[in-house]
């Protein structure tokens, strides 16, 4: 059997700490967006993330860069996390809500509500890189949520797009109430009163109708297509 020569392993052992060192600088990013918002400044997250500012640069050329690769690890992560509980589901059907609620609550934890702002402003959503992860993401929830729907445990009439919005909206601090509670304390606790809501039997109709990640973006894009034309038509009224 061949094994690899010094000057072999001298060769890939720089390859894994850069693998290391991205993931770090990643791992920070995100801290820092939930924590302070897309601007932070690049040498705060070197310095979160125990590297030098030229290894940022050289990892993310631009912020925006960074940003994307921000975005697509949570997706990935939340990814992970919904196949982790079907899988759960597939060995115990009746345990198939309980799979559900471990993942939602694991999908908080990435505080994706403070995330969103990132996803509107600085990156482009259209990339075909964040298209394909959304796309995972949605076969992988529904996955999960058809499992817990075929076994009468969870209630018909909502689909992933109520889903991801719930958790949106839970993760995101309310404007001006950070000095004055611990938000995160509240989060879990209000996400158990939202999950009893989505067990089966239903004890209410639900307005509207059941909503998928494709429709709200296409509902998001139509009302950025809108904006410029209303911008225009005020500048043309003053």
């Amino acid at each position: 059997m061949e094994t690899a020569t010094a000057a072999q392993r001298r060769v890939t052992r720089p390859r894994a700490d850069a693998l290391r060192n991205r993931e770090r600088i990643v791992t920070a990013a995100r801290e820092m967006f939930v924590e302070q918002g897309p601007d932070v400044p690049l040498d705060e997250i070197a310095r979160r993330a125990g590297v030098g500012n030229a290894t940022v640069y050289r990892h993310f050329p631009d912020r925006g860069e960074l940003v994307h690769h921000v975005v697509l690890s949570v997706t990935d992560r939340i990814t992970a996390q919904a196949d982790e509980a079907t899988a759960t589901a597939e060995a115990d059907p009746e345990a198939a809500f309980e799979a559900l609620r471990v993942f939602v609550h694991a999908a908080v934890d990435e505080r994706i509500g403070a995330l969103c702002p990132i996803l509107s402003e600085a990156i482009d959503p259209d990339h075909p890189d964040l298209h394909a992860a959304r796309v995972r993401l949605e076969d992988a929830v529904e996955g999960l949520m058809a499992r817990g729907r075929a076994v009468g445990q969870l209630r018909t009439d909502i689909a992933v797009g109520d889903l991801m919005v719930a958790l949106s909206q839970l993760t995101r601090p309310l404007p001006g109430a950070g000095c004055l509670v611990d938000f995160d304390q509240f989060v879990h606790r209000h996400l158990q009163l939202f999950l009893d809501g989505l067990m089966a039997p239903a004890r209410s109709e639900l307005p509207g109708h059941a909503a998928t990640l494709e429709e709200l973006r296409r509902d998001h894009d139509q009302r950025r297509q809108r904006q410029p034309r209303i911008s225009e038509e005020g500048l043309g009224q003053k």
